[in-house]
């Protein structure tokens, strides 16, 4: 028998988020979602050379007041080996969210304004069981209907 006290949250297909010292706790993502990100991530590309558009999937982003793990985290530039260590540090440029189904609260309600307070330009909210995607940044929010191009403030185009 397994003594389910030494088991790390990801053997018990949970993760952990800290948004503004408030814990969340959510189930390890299912097929259909993985796939979802996968998708959009294969989509990211750079318009114009002032950003690389560097994507991770579901990797630790340590803000200043918070502990995230974006769906997708997009770059300007290749988090340097030193920071690939640890959690990252790197303030992503955009997130990407794919909605689960009992988590839209945490994706709709508390993931956007925790990322813009924290930096991070734009956030993409995509709910795959609506095709809702809303667009999040300083100045407002916009919901298009995907399949949908999305241009992001540092020059990289994703397709949601």
């Amino acid at each position: 028998m397994i003594d389910s006290r030494l088991l790390t949250a990801d053997q018990l297909g949970i993760r952990l988020e800290v948004v503004n010292g408030l814990s969340i706790w959510e189930a390890q993502p299912l097929y259909k979602h993985q796939k979802a990100v996968e998708r959009i991530a294969q989509t990211i590309r750079q318009r114009d050379e002032n950003c690389a558009c560097v994507h991770a999937m579901d990797v630790y982003v340590q803000f200043p007041n918070g502990l995230k793990r974006p769906d997708i985290s997009i770059f300007c530039r290749e988090p340097t080996e030193a920071e690939q260590e640890n959690a990252l540090t790197l303030i992503p440029e955009a997130v990407v969210e794919v909605v689960s189904k009992g988590y839209e609260a945490k994706d709709l309600e508390i993931g956007p304004p925790f990322y813009l307070s924290q930096g991070v330009k734009d956030v993409l909210i995509f709910d795959p069981s609506t095709l809702l995607v809303l667009h999040v940044k300083h100045g407002g929010a916009k919901r298009m209907i995907s399949p949908v191009d999305v241009i992001l403030q540092c020059g990289c185009l994703v397709t949601i």
